[in-house]
């Protein structure tokens, strides 16, 4: 691959961001803003629903037709999440509860070999139960990919993504349609440039630490994307600013 700095400036000024990398199969590029940080293993957080869905889709315990999982009662913080949830609800709203029993009914042991057959950064799912999380100890909201012990860099998201949904993917084309139909952004796509991604932030010790977007785009080719945001004394991060960032980037990277 060759590698090379972004040329162009975003409408979002680049010196607001901590890390992006653009993954342009097609031109044999990687685009990286931020090279020291490109390959630094950060929590995914709630960007680990991709692979949590693709894993739930392959094994049969995300039926998109039949995904309803009820309410347990349980008062939580995000009020989204205080009702029944299917698959396209829970990924939308980043239903922490939802998932933790998705990831609890694949298992330790196939989702183990899930991550390590897509080469998901340190694959460590050691902490199953996501008792290093220092912001939140309910067990129905925490786990090894938030503050916890999976760690993964900007440039394996890319990677990561480019495996399941590139060319040369294993995954079945009805398990990737259902992923990409939940992954569609359709708020900032048009007939030029389709987008598709995650969102995802954490907090440590009350304060937020990761915040990522990380998807892929069809712009006549498909480019892959990740923009992180870390811990930032003079910057208000969110997941949605780093999703407002890689939609501006994308959409002047290919203009």
């Amino acid at each position: 691959m060759i590698m090379k700095k972004m040329k162009k400036q975003s409408a979002v000024k680049l010196a607001d961001m901590r890390m992006a990398v653009i993954f342009d199969r097609a031109e044999h590029t990687f685009g990286v803003y931020n090279e020291n940080l490109a390959d630094t293993r950060r929590p995914p957080c709630s960007t680990f629903k991709i692979i949590s869905s693709l894993a739930g889709l392959e094994s049969g315990v995300i039926d998109p037709e039949n995904s309803v999982r009820p309410w347990s009662g349980e008062r939580f913080w995000n009020d989204d999440w205080n009702r029944d949830m299917d698959f396209d609800s829970a990924f939308h709203t980043s239903c922490v509860w939802y998932y933790r029993q998705v990831i609890d009914e694949i298992g330790p042991e196939a989702m183990q070999d899930a991550v390590e057959a897509i080469g998901y950064g340190n694959c460590d799912l050691s902490d199953w139960e996501g008792r290093l999380n220092t912001n939140n100890s309910n067990p129905a909201l925490t786990g090894f990919w938030i503050e916890s012990s999976l760690k993964i860099s900007p440039r394996e998201q890319t990677e990561v993504l480019e495996r399941i949904f590139g060319g040369d993917s294993e995954y079945t084309a009805d398990v990737r349609a259902a992923l990409e139909e939940v992954m569609f952004l359709s708020e900032a796509s048009d007939e030029t440039c389709a987008i598709y991604g995650k969102t995802g932030m954490g907090k440590a010790n009350g304060v937020v630490a990761d915040c990522w977007y990380a998807g892929f785009a069809d712009v006549g080719r498909r480019i892959y994307f990740c923009i992180y945001l870390g811990e930032t004394d003079s910057a208000n991060v969110s997941s949605a600013l780093a999703r407002e960032i890689a939609v501006s980037l994308i959409k002047e990277y290919v203009s």
